[in-house]
C-alpha cells in the first residue's frame, strides 16, 4: 500500500473534513478568554489537541461499529470494514492519538492534563450509548461541547460560566443536527435494534426534538454573549446561527435526500461564520 493510497483511507475512516465542526468553537473559546490573539504557541496546541482528539473520537467509533457498519448498505463500505484497514491498524491509530492527545494536554497546562483523560472517556462514549440508549445523540453532543471548554482552559487554566454556555450551546446544535443525519439510518436502526430518536419516535418526533434542541442551541448561545460581556458583532453571530438553522430545516423537511447538504454544508458554514463575528467583536469591541 502507497503512503498516498494510506492517508486517504485514513482520511475517510474518520472523516477529516468533519474536524471544521468543533474547530471554531475551540478557537472562539480562546480568543474571548484571552480577549484577542492568543498566540502562535496555543494555536499549535490547540490544533494538534484538536485533531488528537477528533482522530480518537472517529476511530474508536469506527472501530466499535465495525459490526454495525457491516450490514448497512450506506456504511459497509467504510476502510474499516471493507479491510482497508486492519484491526490491527485501527486500534494502533486509536492509541497513537490517545498518547497524542495527553502529551499536548501536558504542554498546555496542568488542568488540560488531568482533564485530558475524563475528556478521552467521553470521546469514545458514544458508540457504546447507542447500543443501549437514545440520548446517544446528546452524548455526541457533549462530545463536541468540550471544545470550548478546552479553548479556555487552554488560555486561562480555568472553566469560565460563559464557556459552560457557549458549551451547551455546541451541545444541543451537535445533537440536533445529528437527529436530521440519523433520519438515513431509521429504519435500519429498528431492525439492527439500536436506539435512535429517529428508531423510536419517528420522523415527525425526530423533527420537533432537532428544532427544539436548536432553539435551545441559539438560546445558550444567546447566553454566552451575554455573559461574556461581547457586543453588536456578538449578537449578530447568533441571529445569523438561528438564521441559518432554520435554513437548514427548510431544507430537510422539503426533501430528506437533501440531508447531507443541509449537515455538511449549513452546519460547517455555521461555526466558520460564528467564529468569523466574534473575532469581529473582540477586534473591535
Amino acid at each position: 500500500m502507497t503512503l498516498r493510497k494510506l492517508l486517504s483511507d485514513i482520511n475517510e475512516f474518520i472523516m477529516f473534513k468533519h474536524t471544521i465542526f468543533s474547530l471554531p468553537f475551540i478557537f472562539i473559546a480562546m480568543v474571548v478568554a484571552a480577549q484577542g490573539w492568543f498566540g502562535w504557541r496555543l494555536l499549535f496546541l490547540g490544533l494538534l489537541a484538536a485533531v488528537f482528539a477528533r482522530n480518537f473520537a472517529m476511530g474508536v467509533n469506527r472501530y466499535l461499529d465495525r459490526d454495525i457498519d457491516t450490514l448497512n448498505p450506506r456504511t459497509a463500505s467504510r476502510p474499516s470494514v471493507d479491510g482497508r484497514l486492519s484491526e490491527k491498524f485501527q486500534k494502533s491509530f486509536i492509541i497513537a492519538n490517545a498518547i497524542g492527545f495527553i502529551v499536548v494536554s501536558f504542554l498546555i497546562n496542568d488542568l488540560a492534563f488531568y482533564l485530558s483523560f475524563p475528556f478521552l472517556l467521553i470521546l469514545g462514549g458514544y458508540s457504546y450509548f447507542k447500543r443501549f440508549s437514545e440520548f446517544a445523540h446528546l452524548v455526541l453532543g457533549i462530545a463536541l461541547g468540550l471544545a470550548p471548554i478546552a479553548g479556555v482552559v487552554a488560555v486561562q487554566a480555568t472553566i469560565t460560566l460563559w464557556s459552560v454556555f457557549l458549551a451547551i450551546g455546541v451541545m444541543f446544535w451537535v445533537a440536533g443536527f445529528d437527529l436530521l443525519y440519523s433520519l438515513q439510518d431509521m429504519e435500519f436502526d429498528q431492525k439492527m435494534g439500536l436506539f435512535s430518536i429517529p428508531s423510536r419516535y419517528g420522523e415527525k418526533c425526530t423533527l420537533f426534538i432537532s428544532k427544539i434542541f436548536h432553539a435551545l442551541a441559539v438560546l445558550f448561545w444567546l447566553f454566552f454573549v451575554i455573559e461574556a460581556h461581547l457586543g453588536f458583532f456578538a449578537y449578530t453571530a447568533v441571529a445569523v446561527a438561528a438564521v441559518m438553522l432554520w435554513y437548514e430545516h427548510r431544507i430537510v423537511a422539503r426533501d430528506f435526500r437533501q440531508i447531507d447538504r443541509a449537515f455538511f454544508t449549513i452546519n460547517g458554514y455555521l461555526g466558520i461564520i460564528f467564529f468569523f463575528f466574534i473575532l469581529l467583536d473582540v477586534f473591535t469591541h
